[in-house]
């Protein structure tokens, strides 16, 4: 059975790490075929602020959010 909002965050973040995974693999194709595909690279550049900053952003609060949980809990169990 899910824990809650522990199983809510890890999906999230799971979800997460995924699409900041695909959007590194369009950074990197766009940037390497930016000569003969220059709509990549700046379709990339145009969702830079809306969509890849929050994530990457989203990404490392939650590790930092989970991190700090296992330690709390870590230090309550001892």
């Amino acid at each position: 059975m899910p824990e809650g909002p522990r199983h809510w965050l890890n999906t999230l973040l799971m979800l997460d790490f995924f699409l900041v995974l695909a959007g590194f693999g369009w950074f990197a194709v766009a940037v390497l075929g930016q000569a003969r595909w220059p709509q990549l690279w700046e379709t990339w550049l145009w969702l830079w602020p809306p969509l890849w900053q929050p994530a990457i952003g989203l990404l490392m609060l939650g590790a930092l959010l989970t991190g700090a949980w296992h330690w709390w809990q870590n230090r309550r169990a001892d």
